[in-house]
């Protein structure tokens, strides 16, 4: 089949994740990571950072299991979303829902399918915004959700489907573990790595700046939450890293300067190793091998091939 031309996706909008400690999640992504409940039952927090409009950008759900209920990307118009499901359609891949006006908070318009691996995507337009701000010098809070690594016991084939339907391009590689897929300017809003088993890798969410992003670490780590890799600055992406654990054991991501890539210049795809030089260019970190690799690994994901309930 013939490639998109140019994706009709601009950005990764939120993550859902299933926890069954419901409340011990909430508590580390309202009181430590820094993030706003802007919606709330007894089953499903929504939340949002004052600094972006978007809605949401993480959703956590009470299960019995913990799993990825879904990764959410945002279209421009309802218009491509439409388009977009008819091309998936046209090349045998089932929806899992049709294209609707969703229910969620913002609203929009919007359908889900999986990918090859299994783990539920969703595209939607017309999502609502709300009131934000820019962040004031210091406030070490996210100030929008950066991007989102899945594991693959095929990367390639998994690759492929996110270039050829949904129109991701390739910005890097590291050895032959993960590449980096961007879809606007953004050097990655998706990365795929190799896994034993299909699972989340981590949630990366950006800061303000170098200052806030060294404060945001300090807060957690003076909370007693020790990071299991970081501060340090990527290779792949030239971009600052600091890695924690939920209370759930998923990685997730303080982060700030990720490198822009100009879409209508030409990009040749550069391959970085993983020698300590390649993946810490400060030479700050622990090294990966030490709790990263197998943290980020993490369990398999029990919710593939599954839809999400909400």
């Amino acid at each position: 089949m013939t490639a998109i031309a140019r994706s009709p996706l601009t950005r990764v909008r939120y993550v859902a994740l299933a926890v069954p400690n419901y409340t011990e999640a909430v508590e580390f992504y309202k009181n430590y990571w820094g993030l706003d409940v802007v919606a709330q039952d007894s089953h499903v927090t929504y939340f949002g950072t004052p600094a972006h409009p978007e809605q949401y950008i993480v959703r956590i759900r009470r299960s019995t299991d913990k799993r990825l209920d879904l990764i959410s990307f945002a279209a421009e118009t309802a218009t491509e979303v439409d388009a977009l499901a008819q091309r998936l359609g046209s090349a045998g891949i089932s929806l899992v829902t049709e294209p609707h006006q969703l229910d969620s908070p913002g609203g929009g318009y919007g359908f889900r399918f999986f990918d090859p691996d299994g783990r539920l995507l969703e595209v939607s337009a017309n999502v609502a915004h709300k009131a934000y701000r820019a962040l004031e010098p210091r406030e070490s809070i996210p100030q929008k959700l950066s991007h989102v690594v899945i594991n693959s016991t095929d990367v390639l084939r998994t690759k492929q489907f996110y270039e050829d339907h949904l129109g991701f391009m390739l910005s890097d590689w590291l050895e032959d573990e993960m590449c980096f897929l961007r879809v606007r300017t953004d050097h990655h809003i998706i990365a795929i790595g190799h896994g034993p088993h299909t699972s989340l890798n981590h949630i990366s969410f950006e800061m303000r700046g170098i200052d806030e992003f060294m404060r945001g670490t300090g807060r957690l780590m003076r909370a007693g939450k020790a990071a299991i890799w970081g501060p340090g600055r990527h290779g792949a992406g030239d971009n600052t890293f600091s890695y924690f654990l939920d209370p759930t054991g998923n990685v997730v991501e303080y982060t700030t300067e990720l490198q822009r890539i100009d879409i209508d210049e030409p990009w040749q795809p550069r391959r970085f190793d993983m020698t300590p030089e390649g993946a810490d260019q400060w030479g700050t970190s622990n090294l990966i091998t030490e709790q990263m690799i197998p943290a980020m690994f993490n369990d398999p994901d029990k919710g593939l091939w599954v839809p999400a309930p909400i």
